[in-house]
């Protein structure tokens, strides 16, 4: 499967003949042709908006190479759809292709028990996600926020907005530097309420 590469250098690379062989056996099987995704460094960065778009895809099929990737050859041929989890390096795509599955796969409707969930998570309205709590009440002397357990949902929607764009605006104000224009009027109010200086600069 792997050779030394042309010109010299560190490492093995991935040879074609194989890789498309594999491909075009499993592009011919099924009436859905599957979408061709490579695990690579130099591949557009994985995030959420990215899952969703690959969710609508439907059919994926995920390369993972090694070593030092694939012949160039790979991707002219195939003209796959390139993929990477961050600014690093791994021995392989396998763990990206386990990200890319749990993370496509919980989009898709049925898969999730509660759909809501989804909507809510991290990342889907650009936002991190507010704190959960469960029982019991009390632990080690810290409680439940009392507003939880109000059940008042106009005052719970609110305070859970207000944790999330708080938690975004300490932890990931490249989230809020990115996002600031598509965030609506009560979402860029609570923002200039916990960093006048960030939202200030954005606007």
């Amino acid at each position: 499967m792997d050779d030394e590469p042309y010109g010299g250098g560190a490492g093995m690379v991935l040879q074609a003949p194989p890789v498309l062989e594999a491909v075009n056996e499993i592009v011919s099987t099924g009436d859905d042709p599957p979408v061709t995704v490579v695990l690579s460094p130099r591949g557009r960065v994985f995030d959420q908006a990215f899952a969703d778009e690959l969710r609508q895809k439907g059919r994926l099929l995920l390369l993972c190479g090694r070593y030092e990737g694939f012949d160039e050859r790979v991707s002219e041929i195939l003209r796959p759809v390139e993929l990477s989890l961050g600014d690093f390096i791994l021995g392989g795509g396998e763990v990206p292709a386990m990200a890319v599955i749990e993370t496509v796969s919980r989009l898709v409707p049925g898969v999730v028990g509660d759909p809501q969930s989804v909507v809510e998570d991290s990342f889907t309205n650009q936002l991190l996600d507010y704190p959960c709590y469960t029982r019991p009440a009390e632990v080690e002397g810290r409680t439940v926020p009392e507003v939880l357990r109000s059940g008042n949902h106009a005052k719970i929607r609110r305070w859970r907005l207000e944790r999330s764009v708080e938690a975004t605006v300490t932890r990931r104000p490249d989230l809020i530097k990115k996002s600031w224009g598509n965030y609506p009027k009560e979402i860029r109010k609570l923002i200039r309420r916990y960093d006048p200086d960030l939202a200030e600069s954005l606007e």
